[in-house]
């Protein structure tokens, strides 16, 4: 079978603006980059604000191994499936950051026969999004040194300052820095970092805004630092918000490519799961739903990571209403939680627990879960039986395998029909917390009842924090926890689905802008490193100047 890369090469595309055309856009409402890309004009929101929306299919998955369990590819298989049953489907993706791209996951379009193209533009610099939230939160940080160079007159404290500079590749050398070195001219010399971009508040509020004056309000209300006096200082405060807003305003329109098999891709911010909120953007779902039947949206990670901020932190910003979640499997998956990736059946049985615990989460949201076990090449036939017996006895609605790598959408399709008769069932959607509960409760709530913790164990840091943001009326703000992805909690050493532990808060971040809290678990960085043998390593260009090495 050819490399994930070599079919991407190799495909036939369609123009886009055909795509556009066959999902119901007007030619004003798309703006052309190149022949196989394009953004969407958020008018077609107002165009079609009274048709009614499709249904909303999130895409989610047990705790991973690092390598990840093909989510992604998944998504993709399921999105070819529904086009093959006669569905319209729409496919809604985070965009692609270049840190895991040249890291360990490698890039963020799926594989084999069921990825989004054009695969390389997805996963390097595509349409310039990435650069742009990058621009714009650097913007702010130079204008927030030279305001402190030339007078201070709003009496920053130095040592207050919170915001910090971004770059979008793993690099463990910029967590911590001093800026200012060098003389007077130079600027304040003061202590400070760097985080991927990805984590960047920035990030966040692009995904979360609803227009561009809501843009434009959010990045107004970024908090920088406090004063003296110790209150809050805003982009607003330093003139920022504006320019800001003018790098952004082409940034908020989504993306859209296909897949291999045509259907339409919204591809849209690129928010982690582990250091932040993990889902593509709210504007990316909302026009999706005016014009798809089904929309699949990917969250990051596990349930506990991207699916439980989606549903408790986008859906309750959008109004958005889930109708049904797919939780992905694989039998290593399985056999790694059992304590031997190597292993079988015995350990398949063991790491179960892991899946019981996930489509527990989803429960606790009150949907149904079909369990897509994405079948890998050396996965045997009773294997993937087992799985699919143990997400039954787990509680699964349905429990389907996933052949997309090697079938296409055909390697989907009853994976699409159990999905579409999921989502056809009524359901009770709730959140895990109410937002006028305090910030201890709704942290503990997410402990408690996503994680299967005994509680939680806040830091000074992270107690002193509450108790600022409690004076300055924050504590109606939803939380964004951010942890390993790795474990349920926030150890990663404790894999499969443990008990008997309580989850430390060391430190918590006021997303002003965005609109939530952020609670910094265990030794979190929002800054990752590269491997000692990262996967930029294999990529090149050959003798003919093509790519290779990237997947």
């Amino acid at each position: 079978m050819p490399s994930s890369l070599e079919i991407a090469q190799a495909a036939k595309l369609r123009p886009v603006a055909e795509i556009a055309a066959e999902i119901g856009l007007e030619p004003d409402e798309v703006e052309l980059y190149g022949s196989y890309k394009a953004k969407i004009s958020l008018g077609v929101l107002d165009r079609l604000a009274g048709r009614p929306d499709g249904k909303l299919i999130n895409v989610t998955a047990i705790t991973p191994t690092p390598a990840g369990e093909g989510k992604t590819t998944t998504s993709v298989a399921l999105t070819q499936g529904l086009g093959k049953i006669g569905r319209n489907p729409v496919l809604c993706l985070r965009e692609a950051s270049l840190g895991p791209v040249f890291g360990i996951k490698g890039g963020a379009a799926g594989a084999g026969y069921t990825q989004v193209v054009p695969m390389e533009d997805m996963n390097l610099h595509f349409t310039g999004d990435i650069h742009a939230i990058g621009a714009a939160n650097n913007l702010l940080a130079a204008m927030l040194e030279a305001h402190l160079l030339h007078g201070n007159e709003l009496g920053i404290d130095p040592l207050s300052i919170s915001w910090r500079r971004c770059v979008d590749i793993n690099d463990r050398a910029l967590r911590d820095i001093v800026v200012g070195l060098g003389g007077r001219a130079n600027g304040y010399t003061r202590q400070t970092g760097y985080d991927i971009t990805a984590a960047s508040e920035v990030m966040a509020i692009v995904a979360v805004s609803r227009d561009l004056q809501d843009l434009r309000k959010r990045l107004g209300a970024i908090t920088v630092g406090s004063t003296y006096e110790g209150e809050p200082v805003t982009a607003e405060q330093l003139r920022a918000a504006g320019a800001m807003t003018v790098l952004l305003k082409d940034t908020i329109k989504p993306n859209l490519v296909q897949t291999l098999e045509h259907q339409p891709v919204l591809v849209h911010c690129g928010p982690f799961a582990n250091i932040a909120h993990g889902n593509n953007s709210l504007v990316a779902d909302r026009v999706a739903l005016k014009l798809g039947d089904y929309v699949v949206t990917e969250s990051g990670f596990g349930s506990d990571m991207g699916m439980e901020k989606f549903f408790d932190i986008v859906c309750r910003a959008g109004g958005l209403r889930p109708s049904a979640t797919v939780l992905v499997a694989t039998v290593k998956a399985l056999k790694h939680h059992g304590g031997d990736q190597n292993g079988g059946l015995a350990e398949i049985e063991v790491g179960a627990a892991n899946l019981r615990r996930h489509l527990g989460i989803v429960k606790e949201f009150g949907l149904k879960a079909v369990v897509a076990v994405n079948r890998f090449p050396n996965d045997t036939q009773e294997e993937v039986d087992l799985v699919k017996k143990l997400a039954l006895e787990g509680g699964a609605f349905a429990a389907e395998v996933n052949e997309g790598y090697d079938k296409g959408g055909a390697g989907a399709e009853a994976l699409a029909e159990a999905v579409v008769a999921a989502a056809d069932q009524p359901n009770s959607f709730d959140y895990l917390y109410a937002l006028d509960a305090s910030i201890e409760q709704k942290i503990e709530s997410i402990a408690v009842k996503a994680y299967g913790g005994d509680g939680i164990f806040l830091l000074k840091t992270a107690r002193d924090k509450i108790a600022q943001f409690n004076a300055n009326g924050l504590d109606r703000l939803p939380i964004c926890m951010a942890k390993t992805h790795l474990s349920l909690s926030h150890d990663l050493a404790l894999t499969n689905a443990p008990t008997d532990f309580v989850v430390t808060v060391r430190d918590i971040r006021a997303y002003t802008g965005a609109g939530w809290l952020v609670a910094l678990c265990g030794d979190m960085q929002t800054m990752p490193g590269l491997s000692k043998s990262p996967a930029a390593f294999n990529v090149d260009i050959d003798a003919e100047g093509r790519t290779v090495g990237l997947f």
